[in-house]
């Protein structure tokens, strides 16, 4: 029987409550498999960003049984270089190797408290050229949902947060179990993209005549070699008109894009068959096993026997996911 892995959510004041029920919300959905507590760096009640404060029944002590810590973001207006003393000292209760995770401005503490030098890490893109001023230490990358680098994970903002728990249920147990609570909770087990394509630039007007249809397309036919000039004429537009509402539509080059469906569908594949990487590699379109090596590798750092051995969930002596960072980013 496997013993019940205890998160424990830190909520400091200016919390934005959306974010501070993820972590309950996901890993309550898990059949029993999480204990999710919540508390405060000092057992009192902190104020949200609404028009609203909360009440916790735990105070730092509950850092010391924790499996996972996860720190919900707060208002910008709140963030400082410094971190209060009370959460330096509540985070230094944790055990070691706890699993740290942060949610957008959650990464503030985090970096902080130092706990991010020399390491990769993520949060809200638009407080990314402040992080970067305060703490050049930290190895920022904008651009992605979320960030594994083992024992500690950063993600973006907001529903990120949904992310990145989804993300580390798939670790602890598998792709099945992360996909049943993904349906429990109405969203996707992941998404496409990373958080660049949230940034904010002008939106097209919207046509009769986008790229959707050649994107349908795409996906029903990934095993087939496709060029830029087929998918532009499912969409009867020269190469150049297409190329140009493509990414206004999706927020990347229609070669990414096509790239990202072929590794998304071998990531399920490795997930939910014994199908060999070779045989993966020409169902979703890659010209070998090689290529889907490559690719697989550029998006998130593992090679396919590593990636089925993690989100199998089989039991494995060294997990790939405690020796290179896992980002889910735009490629």
């Amino acid at each position: 029987m496997t013993a019940v892995h205890r998160v424990v959510v830190l909520a400091v004041d200016g919390v934005y409550p959306f974010e501070l029920g993820i972590p309950s919300r996901v890993f309550g959905a898990a059949d029993g498999r999480y204990e999710v507590r919540t508390c405060t760096v000092d057992g009192r009640p902190v104020r949200t960003n609404s028009d609203f404060s909360i009440t916790v029944e735990h105070g730092p002590e509950a850092l010391r049984t924790a499996d996972t810590v996860v720190i919900p973001p707060f208002v910008t207006t709140a963030v400082t270089r410094e971190v209060p003393q009370a959460v330096v000292e509540a985070l230094a209760a944790t055990a070691p190797g706890t699993r740290l995770v942060s949610i957008c401005t959650g990464a503030f503490v985090l970096a902080a408290a130092g706990l991010l030098d020399g390491r990769p890490a993520t949060t809200h893109w638009v407080v990314t050229d402040l992080f970067r001023e305060w703490f050049p230490k930290v190895a920022l990358d904008p651009d992605v949902l979320f960030i594994d680098d083992g024992d500690v994970l950063t993600s973006a903002g907001a529903a990120s947060g949904l992310d990145v728990c989804l993300h580390i249920i798939r670790k602890d147990h598998g792709s099945e179990v992360a996909n049943q609570v993904a349906r429990m909770c109405i969203v996707p087990p992941w998404r496409d993209g990373g958080q660049a394509q949230f940034i904010q630039h002008p939106v097209p007007e919207t046509t009769a005549s986008g790229t959707a249809t050649a994107r349908q397309w795409a996906l029903e036919n990934l095993y087939e070699p496709m060029t830029l000039t087929d998918l532009a004429e499912r969409s009867h537009m020269s190469l150049r008109t297409f190329a140009r509402r493509f990414t206004e539509e999706v927020g990347m080059s229609p070669g990414r894009w096509l790239i990202q469906q072929r590794v998304d569908r071998a990531r399920h594949l490795l997930e939910t068959t014994d199908l060999p990487v070779d045989e993966i590699a020409g169902q979703v379109g890659f010209a070998g096993g090689t290529s889907l090596r490559e690719h697989l590798h550029a998006a998130i750092g593992v090679s396919p026997l590593a990636y089925r051995r993690t989100f199998r969930g089989a039991p494995s002596p060294n997990p790939p996911s405690t020796t290179a960072h896992t980002a889910l980013r735009t490629r």
